[in-house]
């Protein structure tokens, strides 16, 4: 105990004693070049090591050290390792960790400009960087936050409550398929319900489709819905894509609508001059998301939300309540600016980690990441083993393994998905995957600062030249031509739908009792006249449905694409869950070419089916694949 009688004291030698065989411990960490970059823990190892009450006695900090090296540290993946090029790794610098070390030591709480002028004044001066290198105004005004996540709901917030006040169910925002989740969620936490997000189709590099903007944003105005934002990428999490800024940012500002930038992954090769030129249009957005903790190599958290015009970030979240009278500010209450009230200093070690190393030494690491992912795309290209599957974009490159002799999409998911896990076996490094318009890819995100070329050749040529995985059995395709001649001359004598009915169906023929039930009980049947719509292009309508009798017409635009008969589907892709109940909107407009009847099924009963019953899953993802190149 310290002498002064404080139950959780310290002297000052004790305090210097834990802090040089704390730092000792982090050093000889972080230079084990030796340990694994990935290293899963056992859940009941864990939970034996750290189960139970705590302690009542004190206990050892050199023991707790050991502790912390032998059951905590062995127990997390090393994601600055120089093989990590799953997910999007993170690489922090050791001056930015002191620089937390400090901020949290002194325990500043970062809300108002009376408790932390000095704090506030270092954000200030970092956000005014960020301002910069984007090409914003200097009357933008902005907030650091944990993440990217909270970014955007931060940004989509502040946009709703300066369009629009209070939310209304005729309220819609748009995004493309290659969004990151964060935007579903934010949707979802700020009251948006499954039909008020349109999910928008991406073209071949994965940029969202301007005239499905355009068509969507002109659907809902017709339909007497309140367009609101559209939330773009620079540098979405998949590919690195960029959508096309300037041409959104056109269309936004011209209608009227809110245009939301998620450059959270890609934002910070700004600084750079290659960076800058793909990243053209997004000092034109009305609000920006950075995370400072992904390519400006920042301790995690450290996200960052930038709104153009910075009065409306107060405007949206500023309250003053009575016991808060007395902070009045001649300066920022960065309170006011989002959604915490108590907050840390997270501007400090961003600015300590600059003023040492200095921005050319930041640009440099971006530099270098890209010309790793420019490298990586080549040799993928030279490989007749791999198969590019899209373009190095802001350090991003996908691929895959071909097979010679398979095909069929889901088995080589299933071989590329075993060589991925066997990777992580070896302990050389990581990758993750993805789909890429219903494609299975191995996804490389090149962006820590240690990573060189030998660490990119070393996990290509690993994917290109290890033992083809064991093959699982595949099922034969059924033959049901027969069987849809049978409906075709039948359908029109049946009556409610039964489980006859259901069997007849190609798609579900196969199923269990208990899928078959389901079906059964929740399924809807509907009859068309000829001529009808069934489905407009870009409705936020999300049934699925299977043609029992007659004929359906597909038309994208002007173009008639094709017929579809009975025992056939449509509506796949709408039904599908992109994200937080959110799903695509409407691809093609389909139309009754006679008397239709259709068996509809809800997307909560679709996805339930495609869970348990891997038929079903393996022909809507085919569907899917197939379908999307056609849009």
């Amino acid at each position: 105990m310290d002498p002064s009688g404080d139950p959780l004291g310290l002297t000052a030698e004790q305090m210097r004693e834990l802090g040089y065989r704390t730092i000792d411990l982090l050093v000889n960490e972080l230079s084990d070049v030796s340990a694994p970059a990935v290293r899963r823990g056992s859940p009941g190892a864990l939970r034996a090591a750290f189960g139970g009450p705590p302690p009542d006695q004190p206990r050892p900090w050199e023991e707790l050290l050991r502790e912390v090296h032998d059951d905590v540290l062995s127990a997390i993946s090393r994601v600055a390792h120089p093989g990590y090029f799953a997910f999007i790794p993170a690489c922090s610098t050791f001056p930015a960790a002191l620089g937390d070390l400090i901020m949290t030591a002194m325990d500043i709480d970062a809300s108002m400009w009376l408790m932390a002028a000095g704090p506030s004044q270092v954000e200030l001066t970092v956000l005014d960087w960020f301002k910069e290198w984007i090409g914003y105004p200097t009357s933008a005004a902005g907030v650091l936050v944990s993440g990217g996540s909270a970014a955007n709901l931060t940004a989509l917030a502040c946009a709703r409550e300066a369009l629009l006040g209070p939310m209304s169910e005729r309220a819609v925002i748009y995004a493309s398929d290659q969004s990151h989740s964060s935007v579903a969620r934010a949707s979802r936490i700020m009251g948006f319900r499954p039909d008020q997000v349109r999910v928008l189709p991406t073209d071949g590099s994965h940029r969202i489709l301007l005239d499905a903007v355009v068509g969507a944003i002109e659907a809902d105005l017709q339909a007497g819905l309140q367009p609101l934002a559209v939330a773009a990428n620079a540098g979405a999490t998949n590919t690195g894509a960029i959508d096309p800024l300037p041409e959104l940012a056109e269309l936004c500002h011209g209608r009227g609508l809110w245009l939301h930038v998620d450059a959270a992954y890609g934002g910070a090769a700004a600084l750079t001059e290659r960076g800058r030129a793909a990243l053209a249009g997004l000092e034109l957005a009305d609000s920006v998301t950075l995370d400072p903790h992904k390519w400006l190599y920042q301790p995690i958290e450290c996200g960052c939300a930038l709104i153009r015009e910075g009065r409306l970030l107060g405007q949206a979240f500023t309250i003053n309540p009575d016991y808060l009278s007395d902070r009045l500010s001649e300066e920022v209450n960065f309170s006011d600016l989002g959604l915490q009230l108590t907050r840390s200093a997270r501007a400090f070690k961003i600015w300590l980690s600059f003023q040492y190393f200095g921005a050319d030494a930041f640009r440099a690491a971006i530099d270098r990441s890209l010309d790793l992912a420019q490298l990586a795309e080549e040799q993928i290209a030279n490989s007749a083993e791999l198969e590019l599957m899209s373009p190095a974009s802001l350090g991003i490159v996908c691929f895959r393994r071909r097979f010679p002799d398979v095909t069929d999409e889901e088995e080589l998911a299933a071989l590329n998905a075993e060589l991925v896990r066997q990777h992580e076996q070896t302990g050389m490094g990581a990758v993750s995957s993805t789909r890429l318009h219903g494609r299975y890819a191995v996804r490389m995100c090149v962006m820590n600062h240690t990573t060189g070329p030998q660490d990119v050749t070393r996990t290509l040529e690993w994917f290109a030249q290890a033992a083809v995985p064991a093959r699982r059995a595949t099922r034969p395709a059924r033959d049901y031509a027969e069987r849809r001649s049978e409906m075709a001359s039948g359908w029109g004598q049946l009556g409610q739908i039964d489980a006859e009915t259901v069997q007849n169906l190609p798609l579900l023929a196969d199923l269990g009792d208990r899928e078959l039930e389901m079906v059964v009980r929740s399924g809807l049947e509907v009859a068309l006249e000829p001529g009808q719509t069934v489905i407009d292009r870009w409705q936020g309508t999300r049934s699925f449905y299977l043609i029992l009798a007659g004929t359906v017409e597909i038309r994208i635009g002007e173009e008639r694409v094709r017929e579809l008969g009975p025992g056939e589907f449509f509506g796949e892709l709408a039904a599908l869950d992109w994200g937080a109940g959110f799903g695509y909107v409407r691809t093609a407009t389909v139309i009754a070419c006679d008397e239709v009847r259709l068996l509809a099924l809800s997307p909560g009963v679709l996805h339930e089916l495609m869970r348990s019953a891997p038929e079903v899953d393996r022909q809507i993802r085919a569907a899917v694949r197939e379908r999307l190149k056609r849009v």
